[in-house]
């Protein structure tokens, strides 16, 4: 789906939901609405409900609400209630399930009582999700409840991701079977025939045919740090994205020695849903883009310019803080403004040996250390030396891997969203809802550790 038609689907939503807000009484008088229960990924219908009534609100008006509501709608709803709760308010149960559209108008139309102080849904709980992937268990600590995690596994059991798309600004992607499930038409933006290595220039294939330079093998970077976001969850094999459900746009900026400033900016523009003159339209504009790169010097006119544009194109920007254990103020594009920068943690839960720290740092995130897989980041990779050959799964350290985690949070926020959060919007949930390192950081890297949980809670009632 298209960023824009995502947003007009959203919009129409909303409106239907505000049209019958009206319909059903004050807003001056209703309590409160709580529509998080309502965002699950794993629940499409509603049928039960939970009403808590003002102090001192006799029972007979309890009950002619609850009939009322039933009654004035076009298609019946009978309600009935089931119990008292042990902690006050009344569980009830319709006569029938209804989406989510139509359970929060009907949520609306109970909370216009004044005597209502507020409804929620009656929420169906489950297990804390624990995916069957092979590299789960061992390898996978960033991504579970522990100390260094960021409890995505808590956010699963509310959403994967589905319906968002992230741009990865990288080396390309290799075909992975546990990855191209979830990847979508990109573009290859390199327009140098010797940073590039296939032969080309600009085209649309975001393919990545190998980064060797020098006496350097081939990075697989890209199909990395895309595996990080969006890997296939719950197939039996390997690793699983943070935002599993989610999709990916590959636009290729990195190529043989790195990629130059001019060719990564018109990827932002592009990935964000701009115009670069030479390429067709992206067809998938990305809510969120991921940056696991970078260089030295404060941030350039030009790069903020095309950040700008994204941002106020909807587009949440991530990028990597740099691995140069130094001040990320000297780097780009980890300096520039409008972005959310991303130091790494190690195991520990604490500032990675080689990590980028300073006052631009906004959150952080796992980044592995040394000294094996077990404390470093496990993704998608491919075995090839220059070119692609057997894909497999290699394990990486770096802000590089920290800054997909994050990517692929802000995913999980937006899919539990009817209206898109702004990139604002995300900065401020992202940094409100941080889990405290749980040990202290010989240089400073944001207020803590992303939680993915929290966040994703936070965004669903923001």
């Amino acid at each position: 789906m298209s960023k824009s038609h995502k947003f007009q689907q959203r919009a129409f939503v909303t409106a239907i939901a505000v049209a019958l807000v009206g319909f059903a009484g004050s807003a001056a008088a209703a309590g409160r609405v709580d529509t998080a229960g309502l965002r699950s990924a794993d629940q499409t219908s509603f049928d039960r409900f939970i009403v808590k009534y003002r102090a001192g609100t006799p029972s007979a008006a309890q009950q002619k609400n609850l009939t009322s509501a039933g009654r004035d709608r076009a298609e019946a709803v009978s309600l009935n209630r089931l119990r008292t709760l042990s902690v006050g308010g009344e569980v009830i149960q319709a006569s029938r399930g209804m989406d989510r559209v139509e359970a929060e108008s009907l949520m609306r139309q109970i909370a216009a009582d004044p005597n209502v102080e507020y409804v929620e849904v009656d929420r169906l709980m489950k297990p804390l999700m624990t995916p069957n992937d092979t590299h789960y268990g061992t390898y996978l600590w960033g991504l579970q409840s522990g100390t260094p995690g960021i409890k995505a596994d808590q956010a699963w059991n509310t959403t994967n991701g589905n319906g968002v798309v992230v741009a990865v600004l990288d080396t390309g992607y290799t075909n992975h079977s546990d990855l191209v499930a979830n990847i979508l038409p990109g573009y290859d933006f390199i327009s140098s025939k010797t940073v590039s290595g296939d032969g080309g220039g600009r085209d649309a294939d975001a393919h990545d045919p190998g980064d060797y330079y020098r006496a350097d093998n081939s990075s697989w970077h890209g199909t990395h740090v895309a595996g990080t976001i969006a890997a296939v969850g719950n197939n039996g094999a390997g690793v699983i994205g943070v935002a599993y459900g989610a999709k990916v746009v590959p636009v290729r900026v990195l190529g043989r020695g790195g990629g130059y400033t001019s060719d990564i900016v018109d990827g932002i523009t592009w990935a964000s849903g701009g115009t670069v003159a030479g390429a067709p339209a992206n067809a998938n504009p990305a809510e969120v883009i991921n940056m696991s790169l970078g260089g030295a010097g404060a941030c350039s006119s030009t790069y903020q310019n095309a950040i700008n544009g994204a941002v106020g194109r909807g587009t949440t920007v991530v990028v990597a803080a740099g691995n140069d254990n130094a001040d990320a103020a000297g780097f780009t594009p980890a300096s520039c403004t409008n972005t959310v920068t991303v130091a790494a943690t190690n195991k520990s839960g604490t500032r990675a040996s080689y990590s980028n720290y300073g006052t631009k740092i906004d959150v952080a995130a796992p980044g592995g250390d040394s000294p094996d897989c077990t404390t470093l980041i496990v993704s998608t990779g491919n075995a090839g030396t220059s070119g692609p050959t057997t894909e497999n799964y290699m394990c990486m350290a770096g802000t590089s891997m920290a800054s997909p985690h994050v990517a692929g949070l802000v995913a999980l926020m937006q899919a539990v969203r009817t209206t898109p959060l702004t990139p604002a919007q995300v900065e401020t949930i992202l940094k409100s809802t941080l889990r405290a390192f749980p040990g202290s950081n010989d240089k400073p890297i944001g207020s803590g550790i992303i939680d993915a949980a929290a966040a994703v809670s936070a965004a669903a009632a923001y």
